[in-house]
């Protein structure tokens, strides 16, 4: 007899990494996919910080091999408060700042302690897809508000207004955003914040992207509001080129003691999991305390690839394509041609480009449909073969579906 695996598992969906599966059909024939799928922009040309690396090794030979303390290491808490506070105006003490291993798994502790059965979590349609697929996971049930692509995909803060209900727990807010690379002004922020605050709910504010934008500001809740409890995910892993480290932070900034029981349950479950890696922390305290130079060398060469894979796509017959402000994704619209859905078109190009996106349905059904999210992190010398690729694919005639 079969094993019988729980519903819950069977039902997450990853579309960033789901999609690899038939790329690797056609790698085992020998094609060469240019991926662009995943964000990662270690596995291009940017490479991390010597300083980082140093870093990390040195923590090891210095004996930090063992466990840590559950809630992270505390001269690395000290640093996070300390860059949060300078960098956000966020109040939170060193006792409100908890490291995880990633920022995936601050989602995963933080839902895991926020949702029950039933509950609703209001999430930006289309946003990154562990914060659907896990609330689901837990038996909730995410409920998307709107974002405006003609408006540079600005929250439209009526219809979150309106999709608040008594099961709502929180508010998502994710400046700059995975997948479309909008960046929230203040005035939308505060405006996000006035909402939380009129029915009495936290924020949760994804900024692992922070560091990451294009002549405009990131803005977090904690800069425009003092009156929101507010939780705070971030990490390492992009602007520090660390991704496979793994090593993220939540920050619980309280306003009147409301976060006091949602922050002890996710401790519980903070010390039932150990700790996030011992040696990388320490290496992150000197990422956040050393030289700084290669965010301002990795955002030029990001706004230069940027512009190009905008200029090629905007090209493109079919497709079109707002610029993003931030992060190091485009997400372009459909808008012709012979498919019947955007998973249609990713795995035709895919197959006649070779060229691996991600189907924008995979960040929503509604308001990520007929889209893809493509990273424009690869060098010139990659990034313009996937540019002709897209092209070619475009232009071929359209096949009966390949798996």
């Amino acid at each position: 007899m079969k094993v019988r695996p729980a519903a819950r598992a069977t039902g997450m969906e990853y579309a960033i990494r789901d999609v690899v599966l038939p790329a690797r059909e056609l790698e085992k024939k020998g094609i060469e996919v240019i991926r662009m799928n995943i964000g990662d922009p270690d596995a291009f040309d940017f490479d991390t910080p010597e300083h980082i690396k140093r870093a990390m090794f040195d923590a090891i030979l210095e004996g930090y091999n063992g466990y840590g303390d559950s809630e992270g290491d505390a001269e690395l808490r000290r640093a996070i408060a300390s860059r949060e506070k300078r960098k956000n105006g966020n109040s939170a003490e060193i006792e409100d700042v908890i490291v995880t291993t990633g920022i995936t798994e601050g989602i995963q502790l933080l839902l895991g302690a926020l949702v029950e059965t039933g509950d609703e979590l209001l999430v930006p349609g289309p946003t990154y897809p562990p914060y659907s697929s896990v609330t689901k996971y837990y038996g909730g049930n995410p409920v998307s508000y709107r974002t405006v692509e003609e408006e540079r995909w600005r929250p439209d803060i009526e219809d979150m207004r309106a999709k608040i209900t008594p099961k709502t727990r929180a508010i998502l807010a994710v400046s700059p955003n995975n997948p479309t690379g909008a960046v929230y002004s203040a005035s939308d922020m505060r405006a996000i914040c006035d909402v939380a605050a009129e029915h009495d709910l936290p924020i949760i504010s994804d900024e692992i992207y922070d560091m990451l934008t294009y002549g405009v500001e990131h803005v977090s809740p904690t800069a425009v509001s003092k009156d929101v409890p507010v939780i705070t995910l971030n990490g390492f892993s992009k602007s520090y080129l660390v991704t496979g480290w793994r090593v993220g932070y939540a920050i619980f900034r309280d306003v009147e003691d409301k976060l006091t029981d949602l922050k002890e349950a996710f401790l519980r479950e903070v010390r039932a999991r150990l700790c996030a890696s011992n040696p990388a922390q320490r290496a992150m305290i000197a990422a956040l305390e050393g030289p700084q130079t290669h965010v301002g060398k990795m955002v030029r060469a990001l706004k230069e690839r940027r512009d190009y894979a905008v200029r090629r796509i905007n090209g493109m017959d079919n497709l079109s394509v707002t610029s993003p402000d931030g992060a190091f994704y485009l997400f372009p619209r459909i808008e012709g041609g012979p498919w019947k859905s955007d998973l249609e078109l990713v795995l035709h190009v895919l197959h006649e480009g070779h060229v691996l996106l991600v189907h924008g349905s995979g960040f929503d059904r509604h308001y990520g449909s007929m889209h893809f999210r493509s990273v424009f992190l690869p060098p010139m010398e990659t990034l313009e073969p996937a540019m002709d690729g897209l092209e070619k694919a475009l232009a071929a005639p359209q096949r009966s579906a390949k798996k």
